[in-house]
């Protein structure tokens, strides 16, 4: 009938209930509902529920989907003979997920996870969404995830800081760097919530106005949009290529890039009070859409590394003056 799992009620002699849950592909959300809705249900025996959308899908319809969704052109071409194993290598690859949670994943498609007793249907007031709202809400809620989660809590959540390429997190690659500067966070930030417009990037000016310029060849904005105010920022003021998303004075300012580019990416600085001083974090953080995306990055990784510690490297600088001017 439809893709789902199954989950089992069971009536014991202690008038307990316990409930066994099969995992297959609906979505958590209906998951939840229906095992809330299992508390109050009254049963004389035990009873296997079977539970699933409304759409028989395969695996690479859902793929579809999602690239629809992300605004993504894929092109499936079949194999002839691709083993689990090297399946699980290659998607350990090119997606987040590590080779053997793949290799299961993978090795799951064998099994038929379509829905054969209707049973829970006349059992549950809960209707299932249907697989295009249920990627869609996959992707709000990762979108949600990601914005209310600190950036250096996912760094140090990933394990150790690699040296090179960045931490990835999710889908995102995570490319962060600190500074200590002897100044109070009030004159840390000063210099970046002047950052862009007339202003400046602080470092390689040359370079960002290069890159301004192909941006408009490309049919970007580009970097001619400026600043609206050359001091004050506020949620949804335009920085030249950027829009500023978050901001919280003498503490936080992340920005998301409107530019041309095969994905979506943020620049984010925190300052927080350390002792004597206080730490500047410069976060830069690029989702890639697809494998074109993550040629982009690693392309651009070592121009960006010399441009972004080159950039924090001047803002200090910038702190330490602001600081004399006090």
């Amino acid at each position: 009938m439809h893709p789902g799992f199954c989950f089992a009620l069971r009536k014991e002699s202690q008038v307990r209930r316990q409930i066994g849950i099969t995992i297959f592909a609906q979505p958590i959300e209906d998951v939840l509902q229906y095992l809330r809705s299992a508390l109050g249900l009254s049963v004389n025996e035990s009873h296997i529920f079977e539970i699933g959308g409304p759409d028989q899908v395969s695996y690479g319809d859902l793929m579809r989907e999602y690239a629809h969704q992300r605004g993504l052109r894929r092109l499936m071409i079949s194999v002839p003979v691709l083993t689990p194993r090297l399946s699980s290598l290659w998607l350990g690859l090119v997606t987040p997920l590590y080779a053997r949670v793949g290799r299961k994943l993978i090795e799951s498609i064998r099994h038929p996870t379509v829905v054969q007793d209707d049973a829970a249907q006349r059992a549950f007031a809960v209707r299932p969404v249907g697989m295009h709202e249920a990627i869609a809400q996959a992707l709000r809620n990762e979108d949600r995830e990601y914005s209310e989660t600190h950036w250096s809590d996912a760094i140090s959540s990933a394990g150790p800081v690699r040296h090179w390429g960045g931490v990835r997190f999710g889908n995102r690659l995570v490319d962060s760097r600190k500074l200590h500067v002897p100044v109070p966070p009030q004159a840390a930030f000063a210099p970046i919530q002047r950052i862009g417009g007339s202003t400046g990037w602080y470092y390689g000016n040359w370079i960002w106005s290069l890159r301004g310029w192909i941006d408009l060849l490309m049919g970007g904005v580009g970097m001619r949009r400026g600043r609206r105010d050359s001091i004050h920022l506020t949620i949804g003021d335009t920085v030249d290529c950027w829009r500023v998303e978050a901001f919280e004075p003498e503490r936080r300012l992340r920005l998301a890039a409107e530019m041309k580019v095969p994905g979506r990416a943020w620049l984010e600085f925190e300052v927080t009070e350390d002792g004597n001083g206080s730490i500047i974090q410069q976060t830069a953080i690029f989702d890639p859409a697809g494998l074109q995306g993550l040629l982009y990055y690693y392309s651009f990784y070592l121009f960006h590394q010399f441009v972004f510690s080159g950039m924090l490297r001047s803002i200090g600088r910038k702190a330490k003056n602001v600081e004399k001017q006090l």
